[in-house]
């Protein structure tokens, strides 16, 4: 892995621009202090606005989970918390579902781009210090994406203060691991942190375990009470045996065929990332008016993979009618090699004046952002070539052998893809009661796919409007609009068949925030309706190039409309007890044309109707413990062929222990051992299969 040379002149940039602001005036150490116990409850937050606010000021659906509650269900992974977030369901991977469309790319880490977990790897949350949800579409802030919400990561940061953190993990599954974090001043204007992780861990699923390793951390600069500069790194490496994981067969009520540890890869396959990360953030105060946060990121994401994938039955019993009765399945096998090198500038600056006799807190700035990809692929496919067939029922793992197969290059390459935009909000305050924001945003980009240099280049500007009411100090009525723009890839363009359009999509939102019991307990009421016109799928009239020379491969889809509700209420309501539960409706179906991302039922694809989660913490202060508890319902799901998905219900549990400078933690996670899939996918690949029972130990001495 190499350092791009921008990057390497951006943050010397940064660090000359930190020095110059900075000035030789002692540090003033402020204490800041709130509630006695705040566990579950994060009023503030920058998402959505990209400036501080409490969530009951914004005309914005979002959520903030906590370091604690992070901590109190032993989230490993970002799919551990889908429970708390409205709306939210995993699809495949780390894509979910989300207000009732799929969703792979609209992450962001410290509120901008580049995912070092990026191609099928799921974000770890080791270097996570809490996660933020916006609902909806953010395109007139953060750019192109899908229209249902984002997800952003905010990092753990260098701290003047002292912290020494030892953990170590042990579980079923041959679970084993620890951690160590460092954190304190070095001088008076100089803090660092520094982090180390592993863990490595057998999978439920045939042939497949894990093993991660990340080090991160950073130095901060604190010139003075006015300017700030940071440098943080972050290096991860991930080897995950038998992957890359597909489902399980089931028949078309939902029943698994086969025991749910199967899996259709051999032991030798392997999915291998290696990421670093570079970042540098430099925050400064110009006046007591006007201020300025600027981003650089630098991420170079390498991922290898091979693996075995299941394609069509054979006919075994030669019946002509090859099925799941034959118990054998063909497969191929692939190897794959994938590489992103992006870098990322984005700078904020906020205005705060008085202009008409109104208060204007203006958000101006723009962003860069630029990703060059590779990408090789071999491919086998069937006896032909070498692969051999697996019997489902009866496993002959072993006696396939990659060295033998014929593998053809299938010409594959990658591309590269640049994007700037510009930005501005106003936030409004018209009286002490009602506060308008405006904003809009310009998008330039061009992109080259390497393998034809075929380009592709578009502009759009998105607009959102938002107005919030506040009815007394407790409660806040709300509504917006918002609009959503996902440009084409040159992978999917062809000049000479005429271009694709862009998929776009808006809006609307009314929503309640209120605030119980003297804010110890804030609940969110929201309800929307998105339109996303069109959606680029395979176009059915295509057959191939010969037989339909005048037909491009893909098209636009028509209009697709989600509709819904959410109720989130998140309370730390007293001394010992706090408290996260959600509940969301939603409703996605097709109002024009036909789209494939629709199973053969004619149900949207993985967009359950129904989810809940729930989770209480209370505290045993006289036994210093603490007890958890917290379930996970998901509906009646579809998969891509049609076939049933089963509601599930999942409990979990946990419980602490302090002494003296120890803390002892047990997670119990499907405490019933419910046999369950979490979403559905093709016929030939099943559904993804939930994880049985699983019990973490783990033990963090504080010196």
């Amino acid at each position: 892995m190499k350092l791009h040379p921008i990057y390497l002149a951006l943050t010397s940039s940064l660090l000359m621009a930190g020095q110059s602001f900075a000035n030789e005036q002692d540090i003033e150490t402020i204490e800041v202090k709130g509630r006695a116990q705040q566990f579950y409850l994060d009023n503030h937050t920058s998402i959505g606005t990209k400036v501080d606010a409490e969530l009951i000021d914004i005309p914005l659906s979002a959520q903030v989970l906590s370091k604690q509650l992070i901590i109190d269900q032993a989230a490993r992974d970002i799919t551990d918390l889908y429970r708390s977030i409205a709306g939210v369901s995993e699809f495949s991977y780390s894509g979910v579902t989300f207000r009732g469309f799929r969703d792979d790319a609209n992450v962001f880490y410290d509120g901008v781009r580049g995912d070092p977990f990026s191609g099928f790897s799921v974000p770890q949350l080791f270097n996570v210090e809490r996660v933020e949800i916006l609902k909806g579409p953010a395109a007139a802030v953060y750019g192109g994406g899908e229209p249902g919400g984002m997800i952003n990561y905010v990092t753990k940061k260098p701290s003047f203060n002292r912290t020494r953190s030892l953990n170590l993990t042990v579980g079923n599954y041959a679970l084993s691991g620890g951690s160590l974090e460092l954190t304190d001043g070095i001088t008076d204007d100089l803090a660092y942190r520094l982090g180390g992780f592993y863990e490595k861990q057998n999978s439920f699923r045939n042939n497949a375990d894990s093993e991660n390793i990340e080090i991160a951390g950073g130095l901060l600069y604190q010139g003075s009470d006015t300017t700030s500069i940071d440098f943080t790194f972050d290096y991860i490496k991930q080897d995950l045996g038998g992957n890359r994981l597909r489902g399980v067969p089931v028949d078309d009520d939902g029943n698994f065929l086969v025991d749910r540890s199967y899996n259709a890869n051999e032991k030798f396959d392997y999915q291998n990332l290696e990421a670093v990360v570079l970042q540098s953030n430099l925050k400064h105060d110009f006046s007591d008016n006007l201020s300025t946060n600027v981003t650089l990121r630098y991420l170079d994401n390498e991922r290898r993979q091979a693996y075995h994938e299941s394609r069509s039955w054979v006919d075994v019993n030669g019946d002509g009618a090859a099925d799941i009765n034959d118990q054998t399945i063909k497969r191929e096998y692939r190897k794959q090699y994938r590489a992103n090198e992006e870098i990322s500038l984005t700078a904020d600056f906020v205005y705060q004046s008085t202009f008409a006799g109104l208060e204007h807190q203006v958000l101006f700035g723009g962003d860069y952002h630029d990703v060059t990809t590779d990408y090789d692929y071999f491919l086998s496919r069937y006896e032909a070539h070498g692969v051999q067939n697996l019997n489902i029922f009866e496993l002959n793992y072993g006696i396939t052998d990659p060295s033998t197969y014929l593998l053809f290059d299938m010409n594959r390459d990658g591309v590269d893809n640049a994007k700037y935009s510009f930005y501005v909000q106003d936030m409004i305050n018209l009286n002490e009661q009602w506060v308008l924001m405006l904003g809009a945003r310009f998008d330039d980009f061009e992109e080259t796919n390497k393998e034809t240099d075929t380009k592709y280049s578009d502009n759009d500007v998105s607009y959102r409007g938002g107005i919030t009411y506040k009815v007394d100090d407790t409660l806040s009525l709300y509504a917006n609009y918002s609009e959503s723009f996902n440009p084409v890839s040159a992978n999917d363009f062809d000049e000479s068949e005429g271009a694709l359009k862009p998929t776009t999509g808006n809006q609307i939102e009314f929503g309640a925030k209120k605030e119980w019991l003297g804010g110890r307990i804030f609940t969110t009421l929201a309800f929307y309706q998105i339109d996303k016109e069109n959606m680029v799928q395979a176009n059915p009239d295509y057959i191939d190039e010969v037989e339909t020379p005048d037909i491009s491969p893909l098209n636009n889809f028509g209009l697709i409309e989600s509709e819904g509700v959410e109720l989130v209420l998140v309370g730390d309501i007293s001394e010992q007890l706090s408290l996260t539960a959600n509940y969301a409706y939603n409703n996605t179906t097709i109002v024009e044309g036909e789209n494939s991302n629709v199973s053969a039922n004619g149900s949207f694809v993985n967009a359950p109707k129904h989810q809940a989660g729930v989770w209480f913490r209370y505290s045993l202060e006289h036994l210093n413990s603490a007890i958890a508890m917290g379930a996970d319902y998901v509906s009646e799901q579809w998969s891509f062929g049609g076939q049933r998905v089963k509601p599930y219900t999942v409990f979990d549990a946990s419980w602490t222990t302090r002494w003296d400078d120890m803390l002892l933690s047990i997670n119990v996670n499907n405490i019933f051992d419910r046999e369950y899939a979490v979403s559905g996918f093709s016929e030939r690949n099943g559904h993804f299969p939930g994880e049985p029972r699983e019990i973490i130990a783990q033990l963090t001495y504080s010196f």
